[in-house]
């Protein structure tokens, strides 16, 4: 068994079973599934989030490898990864506390919660008016170069998201949108759970992260000048290299963003 609390939790928890005190909070349910939930609850006057996963079961895990996938057997994969970006300084969820128990992977039982993140704003939502309402230039310049450096930095240190929607990106407004500028945003990565961490990252992953990210902003008014600037910093390298020698990566991008965009179409909803 593994157990990380930090000091509020080593306190509330005193004398208790986690794994039993977790069945017990109370609070907004997010997700409800039998291998998962996601609760929103709050303690002492402090908001946390917590992802319970309580085993995929043998039906899953097989299903996820015929399909070449690695399953997600719990709480872990979420661990890892936020102190992956912690370690490259990218902005995200803060660990309060994080169990893990059993030896099974099918009936591994798992836990963790993070510190609510307040006073934010996640880029779907901040860009909504967009199309009627440019924002000012130097800003929106600013946070498409966030963006691609944040997506860089993860894809050329092995990481990919498998979620990488611009929903996920959540800015902080704590000084006021009115005050924020181009000097001042902070940008958190959340929802992490299914993100995967190797050496490199294969092409066709940076090609899904990429072209998810493309298709969730393909509605908030962006220019096409605004596509190239995103391409030219993701690249590191000039807009020429990114139409020629980076061509068919970038097309299987836009390749990857219409598919999801049509499949919206016949679905009705939101692809998240």
């Amino acid at each position: 068994m593994q157990l990380e609390l930090n000091a509020l939790f080593k306190h509330y928890w005193h004398k208790q079973n986690p794994f039993q005190a977790i069945e017990q909070l109370q609070g907004e349910i997010y997700r409800s599934l039998e291998a998962r939930k996601t609760l929103r609850f709050e303690i002492e006057g402090q908001s946390f989030f917590i992802k319970i996963h309580r085993g995929v079961g043998w039906l899953e895990i097989i299903d996820n490898l015929l399909r070449l996938r690695l399953p997600v057997l719990g709480a872990k994969n979420e661990y890892d990864a936020i102190h992956a970006l912690e370690h490259l300084k990218i902005d995200t969820m803060t660990i309060a506390a994080y169990g893990q128990k059993g030896w099974n992977p099918a009936q591994q039982q798992s836990f963790i919660i993070t510190e609510d993140l307040i006073n934010i704003i996640s880029l779907e939502d901040y860009c909504l008016s967009w199309k009627t309402q440019k924002p000012v230039f130097n800003f929106k310049y600013r946070l498409i170069e966030k963006v691609a450096y944040i997506s860089r930095t993860l894809h050329n240190n092995g990481i990919n998201h498998r979620d990488y929607y611009i929903c996920h990106f959540l800015m902080d407004i704590s000084i006021g949108r009115d005050k924020l500028t181009a000097d001042n945003i902070k940008l958190s990565l959340i929802d992490l759970h299914r993100a995967q961490i190797r050496k490199h990252t294969p092409l066709r992953w940076r090609v899904k992260d990429i072209g998810s990210l493309y298709y969730s902003a393909m509605d908030i008014g962006l220019t096409r000048r605004d596509f190239f600037r995103f391409m030219k910093w993701y690249d590191n390298t000039s807009l020429k290299q990114c139409l020629t020698q980076n061509k068919p990566f970038w097309q299987k991008v836009e390749q990857q963003g219409q598919k999801l965009w049509q499949r919206k179409q016949r679905k009705g909803d939101a692809i998240a």
